[in-house]
């Protein structure tokens, strides 16, 4: 059983060990998200007294980030340098063909479903419990428990942090509008693994429980530690 899923197997090897070079920036990430909260009550403040001027607000915000050098969208780096694994990944097990040679990655399997079908694929050979289908339901379950306990924990953070709440209320605020729907994207990547080969769909499950897991093993552990404060956000 293992040899016939030994490429699979090497998939979430793979994933884990992009995780690891990535850490990084997500614990920068991490750091940042703190140092925004820390802004909090100035972010309330310039609301407050540029209430009736957006513009103001806006330009003064952007000022107060740059001053703390702190990016509002440092929390995306993580997300966005995957990216490029990610289309590496979908590129090579939807060709027909790598340099020129046909492409046996496309013949092995996870369980009864080969790695380069998409979920239609199972469908067809089986439909939903078939034997492919069996092993695509195993795969949305996966993510759905994921993304739930993701989209808990992001809705109970966002209700506890100042900054969340000062960047929700206020529109000059930059990336204000993704904090209402940021918690909700983790539920995308189920269609996402419906619609890309079902390895792409692997490497989604993997790199999604790993940032679910690292990012709250990073938050408790800068609960335990004493506040440095903004200026050490970045050291």
């Amino acid at each position: 059983m293992f040899a016939v899923s030994a490429t699979a197997a090497a998939i979430v090897v793979f994933t884990m060990l992009v995780r690891i070079a990535f850490h990084p920036l997500t614990r920068a990430a991490v750091r940042g998200e703190k140092a925004r909260q820390a802004l909090a009550p100035q972010l309330a403040a310039l609301r407050k007294k540029h209430a009736k001027n957006p513009e103001r607000i806006q330009k003064e915000i952007l000022a107060l980030h740059a001053e703390a050098k702190v990016s509002p969208f440092s929390g995306m780096l993580p997300m966005l340098v995957q990216l490029p694994v990610f289309f590496v990944m979908y590129h090579v097990f939807s060709s027909a063909k790598v340099g020129g040679e046909i492409n046996g990655l496309l013949g092995h399997r996870l369980l009864a479903a080969p790695l380069g079908s998409r979920w239609s694929d199972a469908l067809g050979d089986g439909g939903v419990f078939g034997a492919q289908g069996l092993v695509y339901l195993g795969l949305f379950a996966l993510i759905a428990g994921v993304a739930t306990w993701s989209f808990r924990r992001a809705r109970r953070n966002a209700a506890s942090s100042e900054f969340a709440q000062t960047a929700s209320a206020s529109a000059g605020t930059p990336g204000a509008g993704l904090f209402k729907w940021l918690p909700l994207l983790s539920f995308g990547t189920i269609v996402t693994a419906a619609i890309v080969p079902l390895a792409a769909g692997l490497y989604l499950v993997t790199t999604t429980a790993w940032t679910v897991a690292e990012r709250a093993w990073l938050q408790r552990e800068r609960r335990e530690r004493p506040d440095k404060g903004v200026s050490g956000a970045f050291a």
